[in-house]
Protein backbone atom coordinates (compact mmCIF):
# COMPACT_ATOMS: atom_id res chain seq x y z
CA UNK A 1 0.00 0.00 0.00
CA UNK A 2 2.32 2.39 1.25
CA UNK A 3 1.61 5.96 1.06
CA UNK A 4 -2.01 6.37 -0.05
CA UNK A 5 -3.03 2.79 -0.68
CA UNK A 6 -4.79 1.46 2.42
CA UNK A 7 -7.19 -0.39 0.20
CA UNK A 8 -4.18 -2.48 -0.60
CA UNK A 9 -2.04 -3.27 -3.63
CA UNK A 10 -4.59 -5.40 -5.40
CA UNK A 11 -3.39 -8.56 -7.02
CA UNK A 12 -5.57 -10.83 -9.08
CA UNK A 13 -5.13 -14.58 -8.74
CA UNK A 14 -3.40 -16.17 -11.71
CA UNK A 15 -2.99 -19.80 -12.77
CA UNK A 16 0.64 -19.07 -13.69
CA UNK A 17 2.14 -17.29 -10.66
CA UNK A 18 4.00 -14.09 -11.45
CA UNK A 19 7.53 -13.54 -10.13
CA UNK A 20 7.93 -11.60 -6.92
CA UNK A 21 7.37 -7.85 -7.54
CA UNK A 22 6.24 -8.30 -11.15
CA UNK A 23 3.31 -5.95 -11.98
CA UNK A 24 -0.07 -7.64 -12.31
CA UNK A 25 -1.36 -7.00 -15.86
CA UNK A 26 -4.96 -6.08 -16.60
CA UNK A 27 -5.09 -4.53 -20.09
CA UNK A 28 -8.73 -3.66 -19.61
CA UNK A 29 -11.28 -2.63 -17.02
CA UNK A 30 -11.21 -3.55 -13.34
CA UNK A 31 -13.90 -6.00 -12.22
CA UNK A 32 -15.85 -4.82 -9.18
CA UNK A 33 -18.69 -6.80 -7.61
CA UNK A 34 -21.37 -6.02 -5.00
CA UNK A 35 -20.52 -6.67 -1.37
CA UNK A 36 -20.67 -10.38 -0.58
CA UNK A 37 -21.80 -11.51 2.91
CA UNK A 38 -19.39 -14.45 2.55
CA UNK A 39 -16.30 -12.20 2.68
CA UNK A 40 -16.07 -11.89 6.50
CA UNK A 41 -16.25 -15.67 6.77
CA UNK A 42 -13.44 -16.10 4.26
CA UNK A 43 -11.31 -13.69 6.27
CA UNK A 44 -12.11 -15.53 9.51
CA UNK A 45 -11.04 -18.85 7.97
CA UNK A 46 -7.74 -17.37 6.82
CA UNK A 47 -7.15 -15.74 10.21
CA UNK A 48 -7.44 -19.14 11.85
CA UNK A 49 -5.00 -20.60 9.33
CA UNK A 50 -2.49 -17.79 9.87
CA UNK A 51 -2.77 -18.03 13.64
CA UNK A 52 -2.24 -21.79 13.48
CA UNK A 53 0.87 -21.30 11.33
CA UNK A 54 2.47 -18.51 13.37
CA UNK A 55 1.02 -18.68 16.86
CA UNK A 56 2.09 -15.73 18.99
CA UNK A 57 4.30 -14.41 16.17
CA UNK A 58 1.07 -13.13 14.58
CA UNK A 59 0.79 -9.97 16.68
CA UNK A 60 -2.31 -8.69 14.92
CA UNK A 61 -4.59 -9.98 12.15
CA UNK A 62 -7.19 -7.66 10.64
CA UNK A 63 -9.67 -7.75 7.76
CA UNK A 64 -8.92 -4.64 5.70
CA UNK A 65 -9.66 -3.24 2.26
CA UNK A 66 -13.02 -2.91 0.55
CA UNK A 67 -14.17 -6.47 1.34
CA UNK A 68 -14.03 -5.54 5.04
CA UNK A 69 -16.64 -2.78 4.61
CA UNK A 70 -20.31 -3.90 4.54
CA UNK A 71 -22.14 -2.62 1.47
CA UNK A 72 -19.03 -1.53 -0.47
CA UNK A 73 -18.36 -2.73 -3.99
CA UNK A 74 -14.97 -4.39 -4.32
CA UNK A 75 -12.71 -6.61 -6.30
CA UNK A 76 -13.51 -10.11 -4.92
CA UNK A 77 -10.12 -10.36 -3.20
CA UNK A 78 -9.81 -10.58 0.58
CA UNK A 79 -7.23 -8.16 2.00
CA UNK A 80 -5.69 -9.19 5.31
CA UNK A 81 -3.29 -7.25 7.52
CA UNK A 82 -0.75 -9.32 9.46
CA UNK A 83 1.57 -7.66 11.96
CA UNK A 84 4.79 -9.45 12.96
CA UNK A 85 7.79 -8.27 14.96
CA UNK A 86 9.91 -7.58 11.85
CA UNK A 87 8.52 -8.31 8.39
CA UNK A 88 12.02 -7.94 6.88
CA UNK A 89 13.09 -10.99 8.92
CA UNK A 90 11.41 -13.41 6.53
CA UNK A 91 13.06 -16.45 8.08
CA UNK A 92 11.09 -15.85 11.27
CA UNK A 93 7.66 -16.29 9.68
CA UNK A 94 7.62 -16.81 5.89
CA UNK A 95 8.56 -20.53 5.80
CA UNK A 96 5.63 -21.30 8.10
CA UNK A 97 3.26 -19.21 6.00
CA UNK A 98 4.47 -21.00 2.88
CA UNK A 99 3.92 -24.36 4.57
CA UNK A 100 0.34 -23.21 5.25
CA UNK A 101 -0.20 -22.48 1.53
CA UNK A 102 0.76 -18.81 1.16
CA UNK A 103 3.09 -17.58 -1.59
CA UNK A 104 5.26 -14.46 -1.48
CA UNK A 105 4.21 -12.01 -4.20
CA UNK A 106 5.61 -8.59 -3.20
CA UNK A 107 8.76 -7.68 -1.28
CA UNK A 108 9.30 -4.04 -0.34
CA UNK A 109 11.95 -2.73 -0.45
CA UNK A 110 12.95 -4.61 -3.58
CA UNK A 111 16.54 -5.89 -3.22
CA UNK A 112 16.86 -6.16 -6.99
CA UNK A 113 16.77 -2.40 -7.40
CA UNK A 114 18.17 -1.40 -4.04
CA UNK A 115 15.22 0.82 -3.19
CA UNK A 116 11.63 0.58 -2.06
CA UNK A 117 9.12 -0.80 -4.53
CA UNK A 118 6.35 1.68 -3.73
CA UNK A 119 7.10 3.27 -0.41
CA UNK A 120 9.22 3.56 2.69
CA UNK A 121 7.83 0.92 5.04
CA UNK A 122 9.09 -2.69 4.90
CA UNK A 123 6.19 -4.69 3.51
CA UNK A 124 5.45 -8.15 2.17
CA UNK A 125 2.39 -9.42 0.31
CA UNK A 126 1.49 -13.09 0.00
CA UNK A 127 -1.19 -14.79 -2.08
CA UNK A 128 -3.33 -17.66 -0.82
CA UNK A 129 -3.87 -21.15 -2.13
CA UNK A 130 -7.65 -21.67 -2.11
CA UNK A 131 -8.94 -18.12 -1.54
CA UNK A 132 -8.15 -15.09 -3.69
CA UNK A 133 -6.45 -12.85 -1.15
CA UNK A 134 -3.66 -10.40 -0.42
CA UNK A 135 -1.92 -11.02 2.89
CA UNK A 136 -0.13 -7.76 3.77
CA UNK A 137 2.66 -8.24 6.30
CA UNK A 138 4.02 -5.25 8.25
CA UNK A 139 6.35 -4.81 11.19
CA UNK A 140 5.01 -3.82 14.60
CA UNK A 141 4.94 -0.03 14.84
CA UNK A 142 4.59 0.61 11.10
CA UNK A 143 2.62 3.76 10.32
CA UNK A 144 0.86 1.90 7.54
CA UNK A 145 -1.05 -0.18 10.08
CA UNK A 146 -2.81 2.91 11.41
CA UNK A 147 -3.60 4.11 7.90
CA UNK A 148 -5.25 0.84 6.91
CA UNK A 149 -7.40 0.84 10.04
CA UNK A 150 -8.31 4.53 9.81
CA UNK A 151 -9.52 3.98 6.25
CA UNK A 152 -11.47 0.83 7.08
CA UNK A 153 -13.11 2.22 10.19
CA UNK A 154 -14.04 5.51 8.52
CA UNK A 155 -15.74 3.68 5.63
CA UNK A 156 -17.57 1.41 8.06
CA UNK A 157 -18.78 4.25 10.27
CA UNK A 158 -19.70 6.96 7.75
CA UNK A 159 -22.04 5.90 4.92
CA UNK A 160 -21.36 9.07 2.92
CA UNK A 161 -17.63 8.26 2.85
CA UNK A 162 -18.36 4.69 1.79
CA UNK A 163 -20.64 5.93 -1.00
CA UNK A 164 -18.08 8.49 -2.16
CA UNK A 165 -15.38 5.85 -2.30
CA UNK A 166 -17.69 3.45 -4.16
CA UNK A 167 -18.47 6.14 -6.74
CA UNK A 168 -14.81 6.94 -7.38
CA UNK A 169 -13.91 3.25 -7.58
CA UNK A 170 -16.68 2.54 -10.08
CA UNK A 171 -15.73 5.50 -12.25
CA UNK A 172 -12.06 4.55 -12.31
CA UNK A 173 -12.71 0.83 -12.78
CA UNK A 174 -14.54 1.59 -16.04
CA UNK A 175 -11.35 2.97 -17.58
CA UNK A 176 -8.76 0.89 -19.41
CA UNK A 177 -5.79 -0.04 -17.20
CA UNK A 178 -2.49 -1.66 -18.11
CA UNK A 179 -1.89 -2.93 -14.56
CA UNK A 180 -3.81 -3.28 -11.32
CA UNK A 181 -1.30 -0.99 -9.64
CA UNK A 182 -2.12 1.84 -12.03
CA UNK A 183 -5.77 1.61 -10.97
CA UNK A 184 -4.77 1.53 -7.29
CA UNK A 185 -2.57 4.60 -7.73
CA UNK A 186 -5.42 6.48 -9.39
CA UNK A 187 -7.41 6.22 -6.13
CA UNK A 188 -4.73 8.02 -4.13
CA UNK A 189 -6.47 11.40 -3.93
CA UNK A 190 -9.76 10.08 -2.54
CA UNK A 191 -7.97 7.69 -0.18
CA UNK A 192 -5.82 10.47 1.26
CA UNK A 193 -8.85 12.72 1.70
CA UNK A 194 -10.78 10.02 3.58
CA UNK A 195 -7.83 9.25 5.84
CA UNK A 196 -7.37 12.96 6.57
CA UNK A 197 -11.02 13.30 7.61
CA UNK A 198 -10.69 10.18 9.76
CA UNK A 199 -7.72 11.74 11.57
CA UNK A 200 -9.64 14.96 12.16
CA UNK A 201 -12.65 13.05 13.50
CA UNK A 202 -10.44 11.12 15.90
CA UNK A 203 -8.76 14.34 17.06
CA UNK A 204 -12.14 15.96 17.72
CA UNK A 205 -13.36 12.89 19.60
CA UNK A 206 -10.34 11.18 21.23
CA UNK A 207 -12.64 8.47 22.63
CA UNK A 208 -12.88 7.01 19.13
CA UNK A 209 -10.19 4.37 18.93
CA UNK A 210 -8.89 2.24 16.11
CA UNK A 211 -9.91 -1.40 16.41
Amino acid sequence: MHRARPDGPTLSSDPDPLPVNAPTPVNGQIRLVPADPAWPGLFAREAVRIRAALGERALQIEHIGSTSVPGLIAKPIIDILLVVADCADEASYLPDLEAAGYRLRIREPDPAVGATFTGDEPHRVCKGSDTDLNLHVYSAGSGEIERYLLMRDRLRAVPSERDLYARVKAELAAHHWATVQAYADAKNAVVEAIIARARIARWIDPSRSID
